[in-house]
């Protein structure tokens, strides 16, 4: 069958699947890797992993050879509800991202927005090899939106955890709202959607928000949040919560970036789990991207990519920017000790595992995230035979996290079903999606006014005086060019020029 909007050829349903003849990074608990290996799909589960295997008649054959093919990669933080803002507030800073959000316009956002958004951004998720994501939906202001964001999620053939939120009211307010819970309940024995609840806690010495925790336990749903964010959640948010016994294996962290050993102890100690958004730590401000901090703590870790109203929608960009963000952090912790750095401490390999098996055990899912009989069959081939930069295929892990983009990805299989085939997306119509995320743009561009949504795009620079020559080629020096370099050394040169 072919798909009117794509021409797509979709492959029958039901049928087996085996991927030949690839390098197979099974991500199990050995990270074994296989040359010129097979994956048979049968059903929803991996029924084989090894070379030459026997199939049974009529399995679709997919031709892996020179690629790789690896498990469906892991979102455990994307506001997926955000899509349809795609790249507006590009040069933001995190307050920027709040007053916007939380305090200006935010509540603008209708039940057909959010459903817009979470179209878009499953769609999205799904070309890009994110099997799972976990939608952290902090736009829920009514019931009405919340439905909205779950049928979006479920109208795509992806895996989805919602994580209900509402940045509009306190979480102590929506948790215990019977409507609410009476949503979360009849979701849940759905069994299609995976549930979380998504708040944060501000460290305020009332604890107010130990009702929503009350909440979340007693309908054994877990909780994710934004912990150790710059001026917003920090050590004591996290005292709080191990004192009153809400830190548990199945809570997720996400940023951690400004916590101290002790936060991180009490994660590690209770097993929980730290979602890395690199992109946006480095960009909006939560704080340095905390890997150099918490692989020296053992606490497991899983990326995300946040939103795409900044950064990019896809965990290649993840993966790439953590290895960056560590290794840079560990240069500098050396030579500001007048060391060098020899060997670096994070390898390719591992955020690999982040990517993948990583987020599988912060979602509690021990039948995902890696290629092993058993378990689901979500899958991802990398290839591209168009692509110079396809080979040489030297270290699979090195190209994963360095070489790979998102047009690389030939062939995503979600619970043994073909959802990306030969590049393209299978079913989709993206001009139906289209046409609702364009119906969003126009509302919240006409409801705010042209003046206030060109001036959301385009914040303010502030004024600052400019480096007068930042380079080391030439004899100029200045003190306002060395003393932006925290440089006593030459900042004295100057003073005794």
């Amino acid at each position: 069958m072919v798909h009117p909007d794509n021409g797509v050829e979709q492959p029958a349903t039901g049928r087996p699947v085996v991927l030949r003849g690839g390098t197979v990074l099974t991500m199990d608990a050995a990270h074994t890797v296989l040359t010129d290996a097979d994956v048979l799909v049968v059903g929803d589960r991996i029924a084989a992993v090894g070379r030459q295997l026997d199939v049974p008649e009529g399995t679709i054959e997919v031709d892996a050879t020179g690629g790789i093919v690896m498990p469906g990669m892991i979102d455990t933080h994307r506001h997926m509800w955000q899509t349809a803002m795609r790249g507006y507030g590009a040069d933001w800073t995190l307050t920027q991202y709040f007053v916007w959000y939380y305090l200006e316009h935010g509540k603008a956002f209708r039940p057909e927005d959010v459903h817009a958004g979470n179209l878009l951004s499953a769609w999205d998720a799904l070309e890009a090899g994110v099997t799972t994501t976990v939608d952290w939906s902090h736009g829920l202001q009514t019931v009405d939106h919340a439905e909205a964001a779950a049928d979006a999620l479920l109208a795509v053939p992806g895996r989805f955890v919602l994580a209900y939120g509402n940045i509009q009211a306190g979480p102590w307010e929506w948790a215990t709202d019977p409507a609410v819970q009476a949503f979360l309940r009849r979701r849940r024995d759905e069994g299609r959607l995976g549930l979380q609840l998504a708040f944060d806690v501000t460290g305020d010495p009332a604890f107010p928000e130990k009702a929503a925790f009350e909440a979340a336990r007693e309908l054994d749903l877990p909780v994710t949040t934004h912990a150790g964010v710059w001026g917003a959640t920090n050590d004591d948010g996290i005292r709080l919560m191990h004192e009153h016994g809400f830190m548990t294996p199945e809570t997720v962290y996400v940023h951690a970036a400004t916590l101290t050993a002790d936060s991180y102890h009490r994660i590690a100690a209770t097993g929980g789990s730290i979602s890395v958004s690199t992109e946006s730590e480095q960009s909006a401000g939560q704080g340095y991207p905390p890997t150099w901090q918490v692989r020296q703590h053992g606490i497991p870790v899983s990326l995300s990519m946040d939103t795409s109203v900044w950064w990019s929608s896809d965990l290649f960009s993840a993966m790439r920017t953590t290895l960056g963000a560590d290794r840079s952090r560990e240069h500098l912790e050396a030579h500001a000790k007048g060391e060098t750095i020899t060997s670096v401490h994070l390898r390719a390999e591992q955020v690999v595992d982040w990517a993948t098996r990583g987020g599988a055990q912060a979602l509690g899912r021990d039948d995902l995230g890696s290629l092993e009989v058993g378990k689901k069959a979500d899958v991802v081939l990398i290839k591209n035979d168009r692509s110079p930069v396809s080979f040489p295929l030297l270290n699979p892990y090195g190209h994963v996290a360095f070489q790979a983009q998102r047009g690389d990805v030939h062939t995503v299989l979600v619970d043994g079903r073909v959802v990306k085939s030969e590049h393209q997306l299978v079913g989709v119509d993206l001009a139906a999606v289209r046409h609702s995320v364009d119906a969003t743009v126009e509302h919240l561009r006409s409801s705010m006014g042209e003046e206030a949504w060109t001036a959301g795009m385009n914040p303010t620079l502030p004024s600052e005086e400019l480096l007068d020559n930042p380079y080391s080629y030439t004899d100029y020096k200045s003190a306002s060019t060395h003393g932006a370099r925290h440089s006593d050394e030459l900042g004295d040169e100057v003073g005794a020029g």
